[in-house]
């Protein structure tokens, strides 16, 4: 066994402790295979009998352990789930049917983007954003029935904080809520 050593300093570069082993590619990865589980029909058992609620959220774990939870999620028209962070978990979504409109704090300002069925998105630690239901572009604006999302945590979710704008555009955290499901 050899042993090799550094000849030259290495750079000061401050050691960022994850979370968690996984990665954001790891949970946008669990999504998909979420997202094609959901699609073939091997979750249907954990449906709600008579089918996903169109007038208001709904949510089943569809896997959970230790290191991650993966939820499938149903967003309906004038639902909201305000401007929020995964506390020290990271996430991601894999959108399964309909779609999803996204603000998001920049830093700077609220960022919006739309997306269908078949787009991902992944939180890294600190994305502060509300997602809601968004009419289905490709189907046009008249579709209301519920979109469908599975969504990603690592380690699974333990508390949300929640946001508001200040009249100076700076994010202030209204609240904390302990929580061990993707609704604080």
């Amino acid at each position: 066994m050899s042993v090799h050593t550094l000849s030259s300093p290495v750079s000061a570069v401050p050691a960022v402790s994850a979370p968690t082993r996984l990665r954001l590619p790891d949970l946008l990865h669990a999504t998909d295979r979420g997202a094609d589980a959901v699609l073939s029909g091997r979750f249907d058992h954990l449906l709600p009998r008579g089918g996903v609620p169109g007038d208001d959220r709904w949510y089943t774990r569809l896997h959970g352990d230790d290191e991650l939870d993966i939820w499938l999620i149903s967003w309906v028209p004038d639902r909201s789930t305000e401007l929020h962070d995964h506390g020290g978990s990271l996430g991601a979504l894999t959108v399964v049917s309909g779609s999803l409109a996204e603000t998001r704090w920049d830093g700077e300002g609220l960022r919006r983007r739309e997306l269908a069925a078949g787009d991902q998105a992944a939180f890294p630690l600190g994305w502060v954003h509300d997602v809601v239901w968004a009419p289905d572009a490709a189907l046009g604006s008249t579709l209301t029935g519920p979109t469908l999302s599975v969504h990603a945590y690592s380690p699974p979710l333990t508390a949300m904080s929640y946001y508001e704008v200040t009249e100076r555009q700076t994010l202030r955290r209204s609240r904390t809520e302990l929580t061990d499901t993707p609704e604080g």
